[in-house]
């Protein structure tokens, strides 16, 4: 079994990942959503914006519609009404972003370069040039030692980096995280944020991810959003007042960042009792 502490963190992503690519920006324009078939009405009316190459965390309730939004942003549902704008743009065909969903959802029978390169073999990339890529994206990921290992033999942390790695490989300016920590042990956890912080303040890319860990939101974001019980609408929108990158969990002790933690709180408290 290979561990998380088997190089966690390189230095600087760099060659695996292009530097020339800028990040977009994503804009919901009131937005609603509806399930037709079980006539359940998910999203309300949302307007708000992902600026480019910040990291955006949803919060809210269980339930709240938090993943249907992010499929929206993903382009993979089609909205009831309202739409999703990419630079202003309608958004393109699927696979301009790399989306990564709750579990890892690695293919065990294909080895960790294998999963990587899947991403690049549906979009049809040169084989030689992507085989580089996703070679040269493990190293920068810490996993290139294990690039023939198959999933099994990988730990929790490592199988969330290679889920990770092969999500940079679709798009490496813009990322789609739903709860992508979710499954891990605290101690696991908190050194994956901490390398989450550091890898994706490297790519510079446009991210946004949905977590129910108020802390979490508080360590990795730029921008932290609340909804509220579905259907959803935005309650509120804050910017964390700290630039420094990758934060020491210290940093949540400090004055303004426990206010901010309390307003989280009370939001979702809220939100969840029915009364916001």
């Amino acid at each position: 079994m290979f561990t998380a502490s088997s190089k966690i963190m390189p230095s600087k992503v760099s060659r695996g990942v292009s530097a020339t690519i800028a990040a977009p920006e994503l804009t919901l324009e009131n937005l609603s959503y509806s399930y037709t078939l079980k006539d359940t009405h998910v999203l309300d009316d949302i307007s708000l914006g992902f600026p480019a190459g910040k990291f955006t965390s949803i919060l809210g309730p269980s339930g709240a519609g938090k993943s249907t939004l992010l499929e929206h942003l993903a382009g993979l549902l089609t909205p009831t009404s309202g739409r999703v704008l990419l630079d202003d743009q309608p958004l393109p065909p699927l696979g301009f972003a790399g989306y990564m969903p709750q579990r890892d959802c690695l293919l065990p029978w294909r080895t960790v370069l294998a999963n990587v390169l899947l991403g690049a073999q549906i979009q049809h990339m040169n084989k030689a040039e992507a085989k580089k890529m996703a070679l040269e994206l493990l190293h920068d990921f810490g996993l290139g030692e294990v690039a023939s290992a198959f999933p099994a033999q990988l730990s929790g942390g490592m199988r969330q980096r290679v889920a990770l790695a092969r999500t940079v490989m679709v798009s490496r300016n813009l990322l789609l995280l739903d709860e992508p920590l979710s499954a891990l042990d605290a101690l696991n956890r908190l050194s994956l944020q901490q390398w989450l912080s550091r890898t994706i303040g490297d790519l510079g890319a446009t991210t946004v991810m949905i977590t129910h860990d108020i802390r979490e939101a508080l360590l990795l974001s730029d921008q932290i959003v609340v909804l509220s019980a579905r259907p959803a609408t935005v309650v509120a929108v804050y910017e964390v007042p700290l630039a420094e990158r990758p934060r020491d969990p210290a940093h949540l002790h400090d004055a303004s960042m426990q206010r901010l933690e309390q307003r989280l709180l009370n939001h979702l408290l809220a939100a969840e009792s029915g009364s916001g």
